[in-house]
């Protein structure tokens, strides 16, 4: 299977919100840019301090015209826990199966802990940016910015 790479088209994805309502890839193109973000896990620490360093920035991925997705195999529930807790104004996703993961491509690290990638995708659909560090966890907002103020 083919690697994905900047300049290939975004795998489509559809998933549920903490809310049950369901979001899909399609619902942006044309109309925002989108940072898609896979983390490993609700609560912990280093998926804490990058979700709230995607909050803390926030309002400037919006004034950029892009929307923040966060997606892990964490349940419903969960993400409307965390995204309460720490006030989180963006949308998290449910990909309990792996699905999307998969179809992103994004393999677990050291074989244990899933992995740890942020996807820039613009209007059309085409991926832009992909950063993966597992260990510099708020690195990904500053790296998704930069390529958004790059194409805006």
């Amino acid at each position: 299977m083919k690697v994905l790479a900047v300049g290939d088209t975004a795998p489509h994805f559809r998933l549920p919100t903490s809310n049950g309502n369901y979001v899909d890839l399609a619902d942006f193109l044309g109309k925002k840019n989108v940072v898609v973000y896979f983390y490993p896990k609700d609560f912990t620490r280093g998926c804490t301090a990058e979700a709230c360093s995607f909050r803390d920035s926030y309002e400037a991925f919006t004034a950029l015209g892009a929307e923040v997705i966060g997606i892990s195999s964490d349940s419903q529930n969960s993400h409307r826990d965390f995204a309460q807790q720490h006030h989180l104004p963006f949308i998290l996703l449910s990909d309990t199966e792996g699905s999307v993961r998969k179809a992103y491509m994004v393999k677990k690290s050291l074989r244990l802990f899933a992995g740890r990638v942020s996807f820039v995708i613009d209007k059309k659909g085409v991926i832009r940016h992909i950063f993966s560090s597992q260990t510099r966890a708020t690195v990904h907002v500053g790296e998704a910015l930069n390529v958004l103020k790059s194409i805006s």
